[in-house]
């Protein structure tokens, strides 16, 4: 008896044991194969911010508020703030002539600017100019000088000729895209003070070149006005004042239309006669092929000279008259759905 309770004894306390190697064993074994896992030290959680900066070194515009760990982990990262508009640099030459000023017509009563017509207002002060040009769009010669004014980051006043916008409106439309001011110069350039044009025909080549610049643009261009040949008929000087559109004389011709002219003598033209008064309007002709090629020195001699560009801008824009609208479009033969202002029809939804 008592040997058989010592058996059973012994083989308990053996499977006991042995229970207990097996499970330090395996115990062991899991631990080894198992990954080790450890705490993140704080240090080494890095905020958006510094993480940004350790891997772009981007230079901040503005400074954003810190969020809350848990937010930010929770949240995209918000874009950083648009820089103003003012502040922004949209001119790759950083010496360039630039825009020191922009100024704002109001054309009620149509004032007259340029003394060699109108002596009222003296707005310009000294050393400064604006950049005017006439005849235009044209192929060649107006991209040329889009160019030059381009490569300067500065800005001019082009006083287009209605039939020239109806044969290039994607030039024209190049002008205004690149933040030039569009005003008008007739539909056809002919002289509005020859006595051979009666008061209805001078009335409709002003009124027919308001309507074709418009439809070349898809929109309505400045109420600036420039006689051809400076030729200021009286009557229309004063319908001028009840149309609200100013009258653009000049300063100072370039004489780039003559026989001859080079683009050496354009530049010295304006030059002289500019060194002498100290300022004023130029006026110029993007028709002309010379005077393209003597945009870029044109514009380095006023650098050089301390000069500084003025840009002209008016506070309304010139409303035109619907049945001359109407009436261009029939004389080209313009499908009438196309009359719509192309703003009306095409929107930028998403950029």
């Amino acid at each position: 008896m008592r040997n058989a309770l010592g058996l059973m004894l012994a083989s308990v306390v053996a499977a006991v044991v042995i229970a207990a190697g097996g499970w330090f064993y395996y115990s062991a074994r899991a631990d080894q194969g198992a990954p080790k896992t450890t705490a993140a030290r704080a240090a080494d959680q890095l905020p958006a911010q510094a993480k940004l900066a350790a891997k772009d070194d981007v230079e901040t515009t503005a400074a954003i508020a810190a969020r809350p760990a848990a937010v930010a982990q929770a949240a995209a990262p918000a874009p950083a703030p648009a820089m103003p508009v003012q502040q922004r640099s949209t001119c790759a030459n950083p010496n360039a002539l630039g825009v020191a000023r922009v100024v704002e017509i109001d054309t009620t009563g149509g004032p007259g600017f340029g003394f060699e017509h109108f002596k009222q207002f003296d707005f310009l002060t000294d050393k400064e100019v604006v950049l005017t040009f006439d005849d235009g769009p044209w192929p060649v010669n107006t991209p040329a000088v889009l160019k030059a004014l381009g490569d300067e980051c500065t800005k001019g006043l082009f006083f287009s000729v209605g039939k020239h916008a109806t044969y290039h409106p994607e030039i024209l439309r190049q002008v205004l895209a690149q933040g030039h001011t569009v005003g008008t110069h007739t539909w056809s350039h002919v002289n509005l003070n020859s006595k051979k044009m009666t008061e209805q025909q001078v009335k409709d080549e002003v009124e027919k070149g308001f309507s074709a610049v418009k439809f070349a643009l898809g929109t309505t261009p400045a109420p600036f006005f420039r006689f051809p040949q400076l030729q200021h008929n009286p009557a229309m000087v004063s319908y001028f004042g009840t149309r609200n559109v100013a009258m653009f004389s000049t300063d100072i011709d370039s004489f780039d239309f003559r026989k001859g002219a080079t683009p050496e003598k354009i530049v010295d033209n304006v030059m002289t006669k500019l060194d002498k008064l100290g300022k004023g309007i130029i006026l110029m002709h993007d028709f002309q092929k010379h005077t393209g090629e003597a945009m870029p020195a044109l514009l380095a001699r006023l650098k050089a000279g301390g000069y500084k560009v003025v840009q002209m801008k008016a506070k309304a824009t010139l409303q035109t008259l619907p049945e001359y609208d109407e009436a261009l479009l029939k004389d080209l033969k313009v499908p009438t759905s196309s009359a719509r202002p192309i703003t009306s029809v095409v929107q930028t939804v998403s950029q």
